[in-house]
């Protein structure tokens, strides 16, 4: 065994194409040869419960194998190189940090057997397999050797002398860790000998890979640029046509940048689905094939490194390295890479140098020691530029680095101005972490930068700052364990890669997932194929009828004992495992699936109700509950598909008990997620159910009517726990009591109790979280719930009256409305009617779900014009309100304009009143992106990715001023009214501008990380601001220092708004939090979302917010004695939201979707319930959509206008034009 030392080799692992067969789309089973399939996981030696160390990550099949499993109809062919085998590294990040180093070897092996037979797949077919070995140490080399060695071994005609996995076994577990900087291990894999060796801790970090294909794909430029990228940390993609390619130059460029460490996503080689990383917003370092298609991604601010063609594209500029550096490091690297050049005219030292072309003179092949040497100019470059910088780090546990006095110390010394991009290095990441690693401090005494600066002072050669070789090297040689002489020793051969030996429980699960898929093949080819093919297939199976049938019954017998041990296996996963991804989940669904007959289902559904009869409390894990909840859809719509409404019912009463403990410790029962399913809305259904209710209870004696309200109790309870709107429900149950002669007085306590279990229901879930109401209803209810309202106002104060009265007069009213579905309907029209009062019945309308499957009859004129103007994305929209105006009472000529910024480097103004003519100026003079647009009365302030900020005068449409300063693009402004002017920027800092002078008046704050959002209070003086750090900076801008550090958000912070003494901050972490400015703490943390936190908006007369995340989903939440709680959720986008935007009757979304919606509180109700207003929001209208993607939203609340600017350049303008 390798011993305390700890093994070179982590795992060797086996990916490609596993048991379980789906495409990359997700589409499980075969769908044909010429479609991309799921790569999988088959073999890893040792396992991981065996092994001390991390189990491999389990995204590692897809890395290894990026573009997927393809099949061919041939293998390896001599004259086909693209059948050849492939070998090439890979990168992985663990979670801590730490890199995870991957040797792979791709070659095309045959399908497995009994795949092939489960699959119905042709048996000379040939899939992608990949061989890996996993390691924590960089040891490039040793591990490709490794893996073209067993490669070889594995398809020699001379064979093996042992089985293949004894020979990885003895690989992976007895080759040890050599000693840094002192020894070297040996191994052998039968006839191949291979070394490895790691460098002493205080030389340059181990890096077992040439730097050749770096400088050989890029020219000397080009690597300079490339090396300045990495080194601001822009986002840079690799391009090649070879994996080897994109790791090495990826690995290579990482060490050239020592000291510095790369602080962002790092992924080296991205697998093809997830190109949509590319459009981070984070600074990466990422790899993509040169055959994945990328023409649909924006690319803004992405560096493009295509190593193919020598080339490297960006759309910003980057600053580039200053001089002399500069020209020493490009002299430097020519001397390196093409010596030639320097020794061209240099005379022959003697004769025997003659036979010698000239031109060849000084060249020499790449090796070790121009890698050595190619590292060691770099260091040089940052011991050139770092020069004294540990005189300018402050002694303290911070190592804070005094960068404008650093900067200024060095300005003087080039007589040169302050250089943007060592301005922008020395505020990086990577610089800040290699403070943070105790450089520059007293206690960490020098490094291999101060060793070069000194020996550079003392004009050595640089390599005197590496340690001197060991001088006794230790040798450590890894024999063979056999004991058994050549001669004896038998020969393995193989055909394929074989697989590992497997235990039992891998044997009968592989078996099992083989029998599943092989039977819903079989299933796929009878729904497919025509009566007289089924007969065939049934005389080829040569079974009599009796026979046939006692297969059956053995058939169904056998799926039902499987699926109680996989029930009780699924119940029993670990806290760790995620059901979703289990054996167990994915083997019950494919039975469930599988099976036309519905045993499956059926059997599915009998199993949890023997489950329940002997005792289970019914609880699931959150992991679980989804899983099941999964399972019980599936299982209820094959059942509805057959019209077996006995396994309907069934699931129907046990989905009532299971259920999980939501985060309030509520308990949330499956039940409530089967609302989709429509076969609730037949009345048939519940017709029959209650039949079957009645059927079990006709053995009992007493009361006939007692019985018939028994059942209708039991037919309320699921109708409530369905969320089945509340005048659909009555209908049905109205209407079920008249057919069994039901009593008024049985009819009053069954309404009260429909009412009131609908009320409990909603008081947490919202209204119809799952069931959309129709609108025709849901209108007519608000009518008469109004209408009910001004009727109780006169009223005795006898409340229990008052609802009876209601109650009577909606059960027996004749008015009939016509309800979503074209059927006419009599019954309750106001479905929020409670037994307790009136006040009740305005509180339960508080929890209302707007679902998007209602708005069809919402949308009326759709008001929508299509302003063209701009030539590339719209990035940056503005409305023009009363508010900026400064005079809410009176409207200005341009109150109400809109005006939108481009990728086209413009800004316009669109006057919604001009139809025809919207486009009133165009103004231009910025060089980059508009990102950040504000106005007053006479001038318009907008910001870009060029870091200037332009003011211009709204008459004339010209540059009034040009503000300079910041050192990152432009993120926010705001206008003062002094008139100053507020610039926030991705250099992490806030300046003030007094617009009349382009004088910055001060810099307000810095913080530590780019600012995405600003907020100002006019009348306190108070700055909030807060950006990818998550941290929310308060500052005090009369006094100049910063009053609170708002710690609590994990990630960036996206959205903040204050008013008073109130912040409301929303971020990528799934949360909105609510700060006091006051206490300096946090007052409430808002939770509900399950996506990132990309608008809000606070209403401070309710107290109430609204939050819109990235799932689509708008939260509308109110203040009740002190306590927060959401009142509304609104479905009805299915993109980010981008905008929320509220004004006094008028509330407007915007939504990445590119539809809008806007929403209206009528005067009534926001004069009789005055607690209750953030509750009264109603959906207005919502415009027809379209298929742009839309980049942003700007709302005018005032007048109920919505405008959306796209990617395509048009800007989409909404205007109801309907006056509530």
């Amino acid at each position: 065994m390798a011993g305390g030392r700890g093994r070179l080799f982590d795992y060797f692992v086996v990916c490609g194409l596993g048991p379980e067969i789906q495409t990359m789309q997700g589409n499980r089973g075969f769908h044909g040869t010429s479609v991309m399939y799921m790569p999988s996981l088959i073999d890893q030696f040792p396992p991981s419960s065996s092994s001390t160390c991390p189990p491999p990550p389990p995204q590692l099949p897809l890395c290894v194998l990026p573009a997927g499993v393809e099949f061919y109809s041939a293998g390896p062919s001599a004259g086909d190189e693209s059948s050849h085998p492939r070998s090439y590294p890979i990168v992985l990040t663990d979670g801590d940090g730490s890199k995870i180093y991957v040797g792979c070897v791709a070659f095309r092996d045959p399908v497995d057997d009994d795949v092939a037979q489960a699959y119905r797949i042709s048996p000379n077919s040939y899939v992608d397999k990949c061989i890996c070995v996993i390691s924590h140490v960089p040891c490039f080399h040793v591990c490709r050797e490794a893996l073209e060695d067993l490669h070889q071994l594995c398809f020699s005609a001379s064979g093996c002398s042992k089985p293949l996995w004894n020979i990885i076994a003895q690989m992976v577990l007895n080759v040890p860790l050599p000693i840094p900087g002192q020894g070297q291990v040996l191994f052998a894999l039968e006839n191949y000998i291979l070394s490895v060796e790691v460098p002493a801790k205080d030389c340059l970090p181990h890096a077992d890979l040439s730097f050749q294909p770096l400088v050989q794909c890029l020219d000397v430029d080009n690597v300079i640029h490339f090396f300045t990228a990495i080194l601001l940390e822009k986002r840079v993609l690799l391009r090649a046509s070879k994996y080897s390619l994109l790791t090495l130059v990826a690995e290579g460029i990482c060490h050239l940048i020592y000291p510095i460490k790369w602080q962002h996503v790092y992924i080296p080689v991205l697998f093809y689905g997830g190109v949509d990383y590319i459009d981070a917003p984070t600074p990466y370092l990422m790899g993509l094939h040169s055959g994945v298609d990328t023409s649909e991604l924006t690319m803004d601010g992405v560096v493009i490194v295509h190593l193919d063609s020598n080339k490297i594209i960006s759309s910003e500029d980057i600053p580039p390295i200053p001089e002399p550096e500069l020209g020493q490091l490009r002299a430097d690297l020519m001397e390196l890479l093409y010596p030639n050049l320097k020794d061209l005219d240099r005379i022959q030292d003697s004769v025997e140098c003659r036979t010698e072309p000239f031109y060849l003179r000084g060249s020499k092949a790449w090796g070790d020691k121009k890698n050595l040497g190619l590292r060691l100019i770099f260091l040089k470059f940052f011991a050139s530029i770092l020069s004294g910088y540990r005189d300018f780090v402050e002694s303290t546990a911070a190592n804070v680095f005094n960068k404008e006095a650093f900067l200024k110390k060095r300005s003087r010394i080039t007589n040169l101005p302050v250089d943007p991009m060592m301005d922008q290095f020395l505020s990086s990441q990577g610089f800040l972490d290699f403070l943070e690693r105790g450089y520059g401090s007293v206690q960490a005494g020098s490094n291999l930068v101060d060793k070069l600066q000194g020996a550079m002072t003392r004009g050595q050669n640089p390599l005197v700052i590496l340690p001197s070789p060991y001088a006794d090297p230790e040798i450590i040689t890894i024999s063979d364990s056999s004991t058994q002489d050549t001669a004896s020793r038998a020969k393995y051969y193989y055909d394929r890669f074989p697989a590992n030996i497997r235990t039992q429980s891998q044997e009968e699960r592989r078996k099992s997932i083989l029998a599943t898929a092989s039977v819903s093949h079989v299933r796929q080819i009878r729904h497919k194929s025509s009566p007289a093919q089924v007969q065939t297939v049934a005389k080829m199976e040569g079974l009599t009828p009796r026979e046939r049938a006692a297969e059956r019954e053995r058939m169904v017998l056998d799926i039902k004992v499987k699926l109680q041990g996989l029930w009780l296996r699924l119940l029993q996963l670990g806290a760790t495992d995620d059901p979703l991804s289990s054996f167990e989940y994915g083997t019950i669904l494919a039975l469930i699936e599988s099976d036309a007959e519905g045993i499956g289902g059926s059997g599915f559904i009998e199993c949890i109700g023997e489950h329940i009869n002997f005792g289970w409390n019914c609880l699931l894990s959150q992991e679980q509950f989804i899983a099941v909840k999964e399972l019980f859809k599936t299982a209820v719509n094959r059942a509805i598909s057959r019209r077996d409404m006995l396994t309907t019912r069934a699931a129907l009463e046990y989905s009532a008990v299971v259920h999980r403990k939501d985060d309030g410790n509520v308990p949330d029962y499956i039940q409530r997620h089967l609302a989709v399913l429509p076969v609730w809305d037949e009345e048939q259904f519940w017709d029959g159910y209650f039949n079957s209710l009645m059927e079990k209870v006709s053995e009992k004696s007493g009361n006939y009517a007692t019985l018939v309200a028994e059942q209708l109790i039991v037919i309320v309870q699921h109708m409530a726990g369905l969320g089945i709107p509340d005048e659909e429900a009555w209908f049905i149950l109205e209407s079920i009591a008249q057919k069994h002669n039901l009593g008024s007085k049985q009819l009053i306590k069954l309404r009260g109790l429909l009412a009131y279990m609908q009320q409990v229901r909603q008081g947490y879930w919202g209204l119809f979280a799952g069931h959309a109401p129709s609108l025709g209803s849901y209108v007519h209810g608000l009518q008469q719930h109004q209408s009910q309202s001004d009727a109780d106002e006169s009223q005795p104060p006898a409340e229990a009256a008052g609802a009876g009265r209601s109650w009577v007069q909606s059960m027996f009213s004749r008015d009939r409305y016509v309800i979503a579905d074209g059927r006419t309907r009599r019954g309750m029209p106001d479905g929020n009617i409670s037994a307790a009062s009136t006040e009740n019945v305005r509180s339960s309308v508080q929890s209302r779900t707007v679902d998007a499957s209602s708005l069809v009859q919402k949308r009326g004129p759709s008001g929508v014009r299509t302003l063209r103007g701009h030539k590339g994305s719209v990035t940056a929209l503005h409305a023009v309100t009363k508010a900026e105006m400064g005079d809410v009472y009176s409207d200005y000529e341009d109150t109400g304009h809109f005006i939108s910024g481009s990728v086209d480097c413009t800004v316009r103004i669109w006057d919604p009143n001009a139809r025809g003519s919207e486009l009133q100026a165009t103004l231009q003079g910025h060089t980059k992106t508009i990102r950040a647009i504000t106005s007053d009365k006479v001038r318009i302030v907008s910001g870009s990715d060029d870091q200037r900020v332009l003011v211009w005068d709204k008459s004339s449409a010209q540059v009034l001023e040009e503000l300079k300063g910041h050192d990152g693009r432009i993120s926010c402004v705001r206008m003062l009214a002094d008139p100053c002017v507020l610039t926030a920027s991705h250099d992490g800092c806030v300046k003030m501008w007094d617009v009349r002078t382009d004088t910055c008046v001060a810099t307000v704050c810095r913080t530590s990380s780019a600012i995405l959002c600003m907020d100002y209070d006019y009348a306190t003086k108070t700055l909030a601001v807060a950006g990818v750090d998550g941290v929310v900076d308060v500052w005090d801008t009369r006094a100049g220092k910063q009053r609170h550090k708002f710690l609590g958000h994990t990630k960036s912070v996206r959205c903040l708004k204050m008013v008073g003494d109130t912040i409301v901050t929303g971020s990528d972490d799934w949360t909105a939090r609510v700060w006091s400015i006051a206490r300096g703490a946090c007052d409430a943390v808002l939770v509900c979302h399950v996506g990132a936190i990309t608008s809000l908006e606070y209403c401070p007369a309710e107290k109430g917010i609204v939050t819109g995340s990235s799932e689509g989903m708008v939260r509308i939440w109110e203040s009740e004695e002190g306590i927060l709680r959401c009142v509304k959720n609104v479905r009805v986008h299915s993109a980010a939201i981008l905008s929320v935007k509220a004004g006094e009757k008028w509330l407007a979304i915007g939504a990445a979707d590119n539809s809008m919606s806007l929403f209206h509180r009528p005067e009534q109700r926001s004069q009789t319930n005055s607690s209750n207003r953030m509750a009264g929001w109603q959906l207005y209208r919502t415009p027809q959509r379209t298929a742009a993607v839309v980049r942003c939203v700007a709302s005018d609340p005032d007048r109920g206008r919505i405008c959306s600017g796209s990617r395509n350049g048009l800007l989409r303008l909404w205007e109801p034009a309907i006056t509530v």
